[in-house]
Protein backbone atom coordinates (compact mmCIF):
# COMPACT_ATOMS: atom_id res chain seq x y z
CA UNK A 1 0.00 0.00 0.00
CA UNK A 2 2.73 2.14 -0.63
CA UNK A 3 3.16 4.51 -3.57
CA UNK A 4 6.07 4.10 -6.15
CA UNK A 5 9.61 5.61 -5.85
CA UNK A 6 8.53 7.89 -9.00
CA UNK A 7 4.82 9.62 -7.32
CA UNK A 8 4.45 13.13 -7.89
CA UNK A 9 3.51 14.76 -4.62
CA UNK A 10 0.54 17.98 -4.11
CA UNK A 11 0.67 19.82 -0.93
CA UNK A 12 -2.45 21.29 -0.02
CA UNK A 13 -1.30 24.65 1.49
CA UNK A 14 -4.92 25.81 2.78
CA UNK A 15 -5.74 23.64 5.68
CA UNK A 16 -8.64 21.47 5.46
CA UNK A 17 -11.40 20.30 7.70
CA UNK A 18 -10.32 17.00 9.49
CA UNK A 19 -13.51 15.58 10.06
CA UNK A 20 -13.40 14.75 5.67
CA UNK A 21 -12.64 11.33 4.56
CA UNK A 22 -11.45 9.38 1.70
CA UNK A 23 -14.64 10.59 -0.05
CA UNK A 24 -14.61 14.23 1.13
CA UNK A 25 -10.88 14.34 0.44
CA UNK A 26 -10.91 12.79 -3.05
CA UNK A 27 -13.73 15.34 -3.97
CA UNK A 28 -12.03 18.48 -2.48
CA UNK A 29 -8.85 17.45 -5.07
CA UNK A 30 -10.99 17.16 -7.56
CA UNK A 31 -12.50 20.85 -6.92
CA UNK A 32 -10.32 22.64 -5.11
CA UNK A 33 -6.88 21.50 -6.81
CA UNK A 34 -8.71 20.64 -9.79
CA UNK A 35 -6.68 17.21 -10.05
CA UNK A 36 -7.74 13.53 -10.37
CA UNK A 37 -7.21 11.96 -7.47
CA UNK A 38 -7.29 8.59 -9.03
CA UNK A 39 -4.07 8.62 -10.60
CA UNK A 40 -1.54 7.70 -7.91
CA UNK A 41 -0.80 11.52 -7.21
CA UNK A 42 0.00 11.57 -3.56
CA UNK A 43 -2.22 14.50 -1.54
CA UNK A 44 -1.19 16.67 1.70
CA UNK A 45 -3.36 17.94 3.33
CA UNK A 46 -3.00 19.54 6.75
CA UNK A 47 -5.19 20.84 9.50
CA UNK A 48 -5.64 24.24 11.27
CA UNK A 49 -3.46 23.43 13.59
CA UNK A 50 0.16 22.18 12.13
CA UNK A 51 0.39 19.56 14.46
CA UNK A 52 -2.03 16.92 12.12
CA UNK A 53 -1.71 15.76 8.43
CA UNK A 54 -3.55 13.34 6.22
CA UNK A 55 -2.29 11.67 3.46
CA UNK A 56 -4.30 10.90 0.59
CA UNK A 57 -3.55 8.27 -2.92
CA UNK A 58 -4.45 5.87 -4.95
CA UNK A 59 -2.75 2.80 -4.75
CA UNK A 60 -4.80 1.23 -7.67
CA UNK A 61 -7.48 -0.98 -6.01
CA UNK A 62 -8.61 2.01 -3.73
CA UNK A 63 -8.23 5.19 -2.12
CA UNK A 64 -5.32 4.68 1.13
CA UNK A 65 -5.17 7.67 3.49
CA UNK A 66 -2.72 7.97 6.44
CA UNK A 67 -3.05 10.21 9.09
CA UNK A 68 -0.29 11.78 11.39
CA UNK A 69 -0.32 13.83 14.62
CA UNK A 70 2.16 15.22 16.15
CA UNK A 71 2.18 15.24 20.10
CA UNK A 72 4.88 17.85 20.89
CA UNK A 73 5.67 19.92 17.73
CA UNK A 74 4.40 21.49 14.54
CA UNK A 75 4.70 20.18 10.77
CA UNK A 76 6.47 23.34 9.05
CA UNK A 77 4.35 23.98 6.36
CA UNK A 78 4.22 26.15 3.19
CA UNK A 79 3.15 29.69 3.60
CA UNK A 80 -0.41 30.39 2.28
CA UNK A 81 -0.36 32.75 -1.21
Amino acid sequence: MMPSHTVRILVATQPVDFRKGHDGLAAQVASVLKEDPFTGTVFLFRAKRADRLKILFWDGTGLVMAYKRLEESSFIWPAVR
